[in-house]
């Protein structure tokens, strides 16, 4: 009997350092779980940001709308357009950037409308926003609203399709 004490002598250690590692796994799990779900919320936080801003140009474009006639429809709708060139799948814009005050209000919204005056969306600049008029399909308007969080490699993109008559 005294040969199977000396064999056993460590067992009670060694379970504990297995119950210690597992311990620590599920508590590392946990950590990394929280994480992800930091990153989830503020990601839902940017689409809902951008959402609403898309919401809000839309809004503004509606009610400055020159509804005299349909030419006149036309064209202070044509005013609208910001970089309608460039790489949409990048959100790399280029063109004439626009000089009517709704979307230069809302381009300046953009870049100080956050926590702090800072931007309302991470990374979003002027030249990353593009606003298209197609007044031969029914004054169809595109805005597409992209930004990028420190923790992305790609542009987030937003577009929002509205018909405005």
């Amino acid at each position: 009997m005294i040969a199977t004490k000396v064999r056993q002598s460590g067992i009670a250690l060694l379970e504990a350092l297995i119950g210690i590692l597992l311990f620590s796994l599920g508590i590392l799990a946990m950590v990394a779980m929280q994480a992800a779900s930091v990153n989830a919320v503020a990601d839902a936080q940017y689409r809902i940001e951008a959402v609403n801003a898309t919401n809000e140009l839309l809004a503004r474009m509606w009610t400055a709308v020159d509804r005299t006639n349909a030419t006149t429809v036309q064209n202070s709708l044509l005013t609208f357009e910001h970089q309608t060139s460039g790489a949409p799948a990048e959100c790399n814009f280029s063109g004439n950037p626009a000089t009517t005050v709704a979307v230069t209000d809302w381009l300046t919204h953009l870049n100080t409308g956050g926590v702090n005056g800072g931007p309302l969306l991470p990374g979003a600049t002027p030249a990353m926003q593009q606003i298209e008029v197609d007044t031969g399909v029914s004054n169809r308007v595109t805005i597409t609203l992209c930004w990028q969080a420190p923790n992305d490699t790609t542009p987030r993109r937003h577009t929002v399709v509205g018909y405005i008559n």
